[in-house]
């Protein structure tokens, strides 16, 4: 075990008592995130150069599980504190804004990536949000869906299209924008205008953005090398190492519900016997356990491969791999796990009725199961698989250049 195991191991031992208050009370966990900073876990992925300890993403999921196993909502916070959106402004940003987004992270603030939009989920590029390039800086204008921290996040990381003066569409760019109320910066135009109400998670808010002439300097562009046309998908390949991030979390909740399931099988005697004594469920605890550590290797496989346009980054097909196994095994161990402790693992007396809540979302955000195998399948048959109706097949390698 790392330093950084031991010091998430440490906060997860405070956070599993508070878990179920955030919960209930459906409120962002402040207190943990001042936890998260003091420890060094917020933005441990920052170059030491910014102020960060320039951790590695496998460091990173080895702390997402530890910190998942006792709280969700502060995992997937650590998640976002180290991946997506900053990953991408520390591959691709200017040096001030690099500084920016280290002075926020660092302090506290989970960037919030803005990319879906009520017609545009997982056909990410039907977005309809645009941005008039003027002289000196931009106009955005449309609505964003599903934001992740909408409304807590003060760095926002929004995607749209860049419109020339002359109407032209040059492609796909992200924009910086900052909304700080506690230092009065508060952009003209941009509005958080609703919340969704969800089944798990239910301290993380999940918002609905409005923008409206919002202007962002030329300085907040954040533009690929590859340029605005092509790189749209330079910049989510920080996407791949949020994907690896939501498998870990994932597979911190299965492992804490298996602990809970061992635990309870001692403890619980029916029939003049422990549960443990009962071939049937050592049978499915047998295969809830093989398949957490199957989950474990992709995803730690995956933490350490490359991308092959840019080490930076890990492999596309491996992340997609780690997310859709752990995803689908986790809610399996927690369903078989509640089972375990029949109608308490039911009850709110347990932890496992809110893990179950929260696990749900892990084969719907950040990439569905169902997309995941579509580019697993493209990448085995060495093809693009376009979804639009009368689309072709290419070469994948045709379609990559």
């Amino acid at each position: 075990m790392n330093a950084y195991q031991t010091a998430a191991r440490a906060l997860a031992e405070k956070f599993a008592a508070r878990a179920g208050h955030w919960d209930k009370s459906r409120n962002y966990c402040w207190q943990n995130v001042r936890e998260l900073c003091d420890a060094g876990l917020m933005g441990m992925t920052i170059p030491t150069a910014y102020g960060g300890r320039g951790a590695s993403l496998h460091d990173v999921v080895l702390v997402v599980e530890e910190i998942a196993k006792a709280c969700t909502l502060s995992a997937r916070i650590v998640v976002e504190a180290n991946m997506g959106a900053l990953s991408a402004v520390m591959a691709f940003g200017t040096g001030s804004q690099k500084r920016l987004c280290a002075h926020y992270v660092l302090a506290g603030d989970k960037p919030a990536i803005c990319i879906t939009e009520q017609e545009a989920g997982s056909a990410a590029t039907d977005m309809t949000t645009t941005a008039l390039r003027k002289r000196d800086h931009y106009v955005i204008n449309g609505a964003k869906h599903w934001i992740t921290g909408g409304g807590v996040s003060k760095l926002h990381l929004v995607f749209a299209r860049v419109i020339d003066r002359s109407g032209c569409d040059l492609g796909i760019g992200a924009f910086l924008l900052l909304r700080d109320p506690e230092r009065g910066i508060e952009p003209e135009g941009f509005r958080v205008t609703g919340q969704e109400h969800t089944m798990g998670l239910c301290g993380m808010p999940e918002a609905r953005l409005r923008f409206d002439d919002v202007k962002v300097d030329h300085s907040m562009a954040l533009i690929a090398p590859s340029g605005l046309r092509h790189g749209f998908g330079d910049l989510m390949m920080a996407y791949n190492a949020q994907r690896i991030g939501a498998a870990a979390a994932a597979l911190g909740v299965s492992a804490g519900a298996l602990n809970r399931a061992k635990a309870y099988l001692t403890e619980r005697h029916q029939f003049g016997r422990p549960l443990a004594e009962f071939q049937g469920l050592q049978w499915m605890l047998a295969d809830m356990d093989t398949k957490l550590h199957a989950a474990r290797l992709l995803i730690h496989e995956a933490a350490q491969s490359t991308h092959e346009r840019d080490e930076r980054f890990p492999d596309p097909t491996m992340a997609a791999r780690a997310k859709l196994f752990a995803s689908e095994a986790a809610i399996e161990i927690v369903n078989n796990s509640m089972q375990m402790l029949g109608a308490r693992g039911y009850s709110d007396q347990e932890p496992l009725e809110r893990m179950y809540r929260d696990v749900r979302m892990f084969t719907i955000g950040g990439g569905t199961a169902q997309i995941l195998r579509t580019q697993i399948a493209g990448s085995i048959l060495d093809i693009k698989t376009p979804q639009r109706r009368h689309a072709h097949y290419e070469p994948y390698q045709i379609a990559a250049e």
